[in-house]
């Protein structure tokens, strides 16, 4: 099963970069009061980091919490 999920994860990350280097028109983003330039390829791929990031960051609270509960340790508050 951990080869089919490196597989999926493989497979998104090239059709990301597949999509990225088709596509380098300047677009803008704008955020609240902030506007930034940037080609869409950067765009994507920095999107595509910072959601991998994060992802794999609440993956691993979400594992460390679910195995505490199980020890019946309870978080410092």
């Amino acid at each position: 099963m951990r080869w089919f999920y490196l597989a999926v994860i493989v497979l998104f990350a090239v059709a990301t970069l597949v999509f990225a280097l088709q596509n380098f028109e300047i677009v803008t983003i704008s955020f609240l009061s902030f506007k930034v330039h940037a080609p869409l390829a950067v765009v994507t791929l920095v999107v595509y980091v910072l959601g991998a990031a994060t992802g794999g960051s609440l993956l691993t609270l979400l594992r460390r919490s679910y195995e505490r509960s199980r020890q019946g340790i309870m978080p410092a508050s």
